[in-house]
C-alpha cells in the first residue's frame, strides 16, 4: 500500500509546506515542501492558502535540491520577511482521489490499532508525528484497549505496519502490548 505523506493541521486544512527564508531582495524565498517527493507541492499551486486566504504564486522552481518561489504582488525582502515561517495549507477537498491501495496519513487518525495477538486492541490513532527519522502513530487507549498505555509506533510498513483496512478502520501492527 503506497502512502501519501501529508501533515495535517487541526481543521479541515492540510499543511503542505511553509515559507522559508528570503532569497535576494525582490521577494523570492525558499519554499519548504512537506510533500513526498517535495516537487508534489506543485500539484497544489492553485489551491494554497496562508491563514485561510488564497495565495497566488508568480512561480515555483527548483534550484539545486531546493525549491524557490515568489508570490504575486510581493516584490521586496521586507514584505516576504513578514511571511517567513507562515504555513501553506490546502483544503482537504482539494486533495486528489486515491486508488484503493493508497491512503493519506491524516485518514489514519481515529483508526483502531490491533496488536500482534489478534484480540489485542492497543487503542486508536490519536495523531501522527514525525520526530526526525520516521513518522509515528500516537496511539491513545480506548475503552476496549488492553491497558491504559499511550504508545508510539513507528510507521514503517512491512516491519511494524502489517495492514490497513480503510473500510473497517483497522490497522494491524506487529507490536506487542508490552513494548
Amino acid at each position: 500500500m503506497q502512502m501519501i505523506l501529508q501533515k495535517m493541521s487541526k481543521s479541515k486544512l492540510i499543511l503542505i509546506g511553509n515559507i522559508g527564508k528570503p532569497r535576494g531582495l525582490r521577494g523570492e524565498f525558499f519554499l519548504n515542501s512537506f510533500c513526498s517527493p517535495s516537487e508534489n507541492i506543485l500539484i497544489y499551486i492553485n489551491h494554497m492558502m496562508i491563514d485561510d486566504k488564497k495565495v497566488k504564486f508568480e512561480y515555483i522552481k527548483k534550484s539545486n535540491s531546493k525549491l524557490l518561489a515568489k508570490l504575486q504582488d510581493i516584490d521586496n525582502i521586507e514584505e516576504i520577511k513578514k511571511l517567513t515561517n507562515k504555513e501553506l495549507n490546502i483544503s482537504i477537498k482539494n486533495l486528489p482521489k486515491l486508488s484503493s491501495s493508497e491512503i493519506y496519513l491524516h485518514d489514519l487518525v481515529g483508526m483502531e490499532v490491533i496488536g500482534t495477538n489478534k484480540d489485542e486492541v492497543l487503542g486508536e490513532v490519536k495523531e501522527l508525528n514525525n520526530f526526525g527519522a520516521n513518522d509515528y502513530l500516537i496511539i491513545k487507549p480506548t475503552n476496549s484497549s488492553i491497558d491504559d498505555e499511550e504508545r508510539l509506533i513507528p510507521f514503517i510498513k512491512e516491519i511494524f505496519i502489517n495492514s490497513i483496512d480503510k473500510e473497517k478502520k483497522i490497522i494491524n501492527v506487529n507490536w506487542q502490548s508490552d513494548y
